[in-house]
């Protein structure tokens, strides 16, 4: 029987605070968002969707982000996605896919030279480069699929 895999692998910066709490066991848990983007080509143009990630950090781990992150500070996350659901004040029922963090890598240096606020233009960048020029364009290629000359491979 073939194994099942859920890992995630993101790069991003934070787009708040991290907040930081205890359980009623004395663990730590530190709560995080992050925002990651995709490049996308609208009207010929690429152009920067975000992408947003909450994601869990327990243990010695979460106290460290908490201590060190701040908003806007670029980190790269591995983790695995957690599906929940609960039923709100209204009695609605509600769900969400959180990322439950295995490792944070803090990306780049402590921003304004380690002082709080702001970031030092470390961001995390998309994997699409904003160049295309000399790039197929993805419609044609698409158009004219079979022609295996217009392939550089």
């Amino acid at each position: 029987m073939a194994s099942n895999i859920n890992r995630v692998v993101l790069t991003g910066n934070l787009t708040r605070d991290p907040e930081l709490r205890t359980t009623s066991s004395g663990t730590s848990v530190c709560s995080l968002r992050l925002a990651c983007n995709t490049r996308q080509r609208r009207d010929g143009e690429w152009v920067d969707k975000p992408n947003y990630f909450d994601v869990t950090v327990w243990g010695n781990q979460g106290e460290n982000v908490a201590r060190y992150l701040e908003k806007g500070r670029a980190v790269a996350v591995d983790g695995r996605l957690e599906w929940r659901e609960w039923q709100d004040q209204q009695g609605n029922k509600r769900q969400a896919v959180d990322v439950i963090a295995d490792s944070v890598q803090f990306l780049g240096g402590a921003p304004d030279g380690g002082h709080n606020g702001g970031h030092n233009g470390s961001l995390a960048q998309s994997d699409v480069p904003a160049d295309t020029r000399g790039l197929p364009d993805p419609a044609a290629a698409v158009a004219g699929a079979g022609d295996d000359d217009d392939f550089p491979f």
